[in-house]
């Protein structure tokens, strides 16, 4: 028996859990506070692609002519599905990895119309590994499944979310209460037999639904009434990222026939009252908490309690949740693009909240974004130490909204002292901060990719943005990190308030030579949505938008709105997104931007080599006096020779520098060589008092003159490009 269950309902991602309730078991750990958690969404996937899951699929009663030809050939194949699938999953799951030969063969699993685009995509296949090839085409075979699920058994089905149009926009409870008060579903039989058996074995006294996205809400919803008609002393819990956003004015006391309480924000100080009045059966302290008080829906937040410090909570608890059966799938032949979906990562936050705050589409009211707080690198790298021990993973995805580069640096720096063996990615402003020196720095600690906002592509909407990036920066910084070997994802954005067509346009453009540059390597459109908590939605006017009024009695997030260009933006989505896949493959940059789309657009006013000239403005003989200095080389031999010329001599020196790819050799007078060995003994990555540059000069010129002659120097200049000396 346990204090509570913790659950993240159908469906999130395939190949690694949602986080939240591993961060929240993290916090009750250190409050003894028994729990137990489940991936609902994983489980039911596993259930439904087995064997036995798919027999029930092709049982389910179709009628042969009503049905898609393709649909037609994947019954006619469904003794072919029923004899692979539950070694493709193996596969996918990392245990079965010799099916590879098989798979790519292309003579060994069902093909119906995902398989199409491979004419298309044969050229990318010289760039993916065996393996990668093998879990590109296994996805391409789940996904003809899912398509036949979605239009004869399932139409809510999705890989990373179910109902999801009952969660978005949905202003009134009506449409999803009466969906809960109809018929179980397909799916609904999967993961409420699941959700029972669990109920059983944990026997909880408080089930906790953390719903990050609309397409979890329904089957938390689901699950809910299953808890309440059948274990009615069972209190049941709703938080995470969906309620945080969408039910801060809920009205509906209908929602709480299903839920006790709604919690909002950070969940740790809310959850915990709520397990001290219940095991106290006192209604008492609440913080953030929706309940039902006197018939009617109460907000309480009477608690004076504070919230915990980040350093406070805990490190993510990932026992009890199935870490070796989830699945890698490759859903585009793009290696940035694959992490969303390929391999396990431990997740965790560098810094709550945004250390910037000011977009205006973004949601900068809320706790989430509005309240900053960093966590000590010292502390971030004992947590990953942790979770290598608990977990066996060695990779971390930082999920933050966008990791401070100061704060990358000395995580950077504390893996590379501690000697750890670990491959990570984040989310990140593109910050000027991102030097060629931080993001090389940060290759060698095991950052092997990052994602941002480049949002759109226009300095003009950029600064209304207020981003506080211009295209310019945004493309030296993805320069600075590619050329360090660290790939980079762009998230794009349309159709924000009064941008033109030929922003549009030129906007893409501007993507298209980012990607030509190969300072780009994936990224992914979106469409603008106004929502209640940003500037553009609290202040629509000052952005020449115009809301549409709902009455709100259940979500509020996404505000319709009507924009006086009347420009309808949903047009650009096919083409832009099709552009796009094109340019991630590496191809197609020759095609006239007309050629996208099925409608006219106008020419772009972007000159074509706007990006080339952005990159070649770089000074690299700027002096910062109060840069830090780390020397990254240890294995350095030093070999004296004589140097003579016109009967005089000079005694220099060789240094060579062995670095794990290459070695660098370069040739100074002794005594200068002997400082530098010196001092680069002394300020290596080991000492966290580094060296300011400033510092290094006065230290140079107590024996020397003229350190900067010495700092530009072709020798020196060799030892920077190498990533031999970093200026940070």
């Amino acid at each position: 028996m346990k204090d509570l269950l913790l659950i993240t309902p159908p469906f999130t991602q395939l190949n690694t859990p949602y986080p939240a309730t591993a961060y929240i078991k993290g916090f009750l750990n250190t409050k003894s506070i028994s729990s137990y958690q489940i991936d609902l969404g994983i489980e039911v996937i596993l259930a439904l692609f087995s064997k036995d899951g798919i027999q029930k699929v092709f049982d389910t009663e179709i009628n042969l002519q009503d049905i898609s030809e393709n649909s037609q050939r994947i019954f006619a194949l469904r003794g072919e599905y029923l004899k692979t699938i539950d070694q493709v999953i193996l596969f996918l799951q990392n245990k079965n990895p010799t099916l590879a030969r098989q798979i790519c063969s292309m003579n060994f699993l069902p093909e119906a119309s995902r398989f199409n685009q491979l004419d298309d995509m044969e050229f990318a296949f010289g760039n993916m590994g065996l393996q990668d090839k093998a879990k590109h085409l296994a996805t391409l075979y789940l996904e003809d499944l899912s398509d036949y699920i979605v239009e004869n058994v399932d139409s809510d089905f999705g890989f990373s979310r179910y109902a999801e149009r009952l969660g978005k926009s949905a202003n009134s409870f009506d449409e999803l209460y009466s969906k809960l008060n109809s018929d179980q579903t397909f799916i609904d039989d999967f993961t409420l037999k699941i959700l029972h058996e669990k109920l059983e074995s944990v026997q909880p006294k408080l089930v906790c639904f953390s719903i990050p996205f609309p397409g979890n809400l329904y089957s938390a919803f689901r699950s809910a009434k299953l808890i309440k008609e059948n274990y009615p002393h069972i209190k049941t819990a709703m938080g995470g990222g969906f309620p945080n956003t969408e039910l801060r004015e809920i009205k509906d006391e209908r929602v709480f026939e299903f839920f006790d309480f709604i919690t909002l924000d950070d969940g740790e100080v809310p959850l915990e009252l709520i397990i001290n009045n219940e095991k106290l059966n006192s209604k008492e302290e609440y913080k953030r908490t929706f309940l039902i008080e006197n018939q009617e829906v109460t907000y309480k937040n009477n608690s004076t309690k504070h919230d915990y410090k980040q350093s406070e909570i805990g490190t993510p608890d990932y026992s009890d949740l199935q870490l070796d059966k989830y699945i890698s799938v490759i859903e585009i032949a793009n290696p940035m693009h694959s992490l969303w979906s390929d391999g396990r990562w431990n997740k965790l936050t560098m810094a709550h909240g945004c250390y910037w705050g000011k977009c205006t589409f973004c949601d900068i009211s809320l706790d989430y974004i509005k309240i900053y707080e960093p966590i000590s690198a010292k502390i971030l790298v004992d947590r990953m130490e942790e979770l290598i021990k608990t977990t066996g993973e060695t990779g971390f995805h930082f999920v933050d909204e966008a990791a401070p580069p100061a704060l990358m640096r000395e995580v950077a720096l504390e893996i590379l002292r501690r000697n750890l063996v670990v491959t990570w990615w984040t989310n990140i402003r593109f910050e000027k901060s991102f030097t060629q020196d931080l993001c090389f720095l940060l290759k060698l600690s095991g950052c092997v990719a990052v994602s941002g906002g480049l949002e759109v592509a226009s300095d003009r909407l950029l600064k209304l943005i207020d981003k506080g990036v211009s295209v310019d920066q945004v493309a030296k910084v993805t320069k600075n990190f590619t050329e360090a070997g660290i790939m980079v994802h762009a998230y794009l954005m349309y159709g924000y308030p009064t941008q033109t067509v030929q922003e549009t346009v030129d906007s893409l453009e501007m993507v298209r030579q980012l990607f030509e540059m190969g300072i780009l390597q994936s990224g992914f459109w979106h469409q603008f949505a106004m929502t209640a908590h940003s500037p553009v939605g609290q202040n629509p006017e000052e952005f020449g938008v115009t809301p549409i009024k709902q009455e709100i009695k259940f979500a509020n997030n996404d505000i319709d709105f009507t924009d006086k260009t009347g420009i309808d933006h949903s047009k650009f989505s096919f083409g832009l997104k099709k552009s796009l896949f094109n340019f991630m493959h590496g191809i197609n940059f020759e095609i006239s931007l007309q050629d996208w789309f099925d409608f006219k657009i106008p020419k772009t006013t972007i000159h074509p080599d706007y990006i080339h000239d952005c990159l070649l403005d770089e000074d690299q003989f700027s002096f910062k006096g109060n840069s830090k200095i780390v020397f990254l080389a240890k294995n350095v031999i030093a070999e004296n020779y004589i140097k003579t010329k016109k009967q005089n001599s000079w005694t220099y020196t060789r240094i060579t520098f062995h670095l794990r790819t290459n070695i660098v050799k370069v040739e100074l007078e002794q005594e200068k060589a002997d400082w530098l060995i010196k001092i680069s003994a002394e300020n290596t990555f080991e000492n966290p008092k580094r060296i300011t540059l400033q510092q290094l000069k006065v230290n140079f010129e107590q024996d020397f003159e003229d350190f900067e002659l010495f700092w530009f120097s072709k020798p020196m200049q060799q030892l920077k490009e190498n990533g031999i000396i970093l200026s940070l």
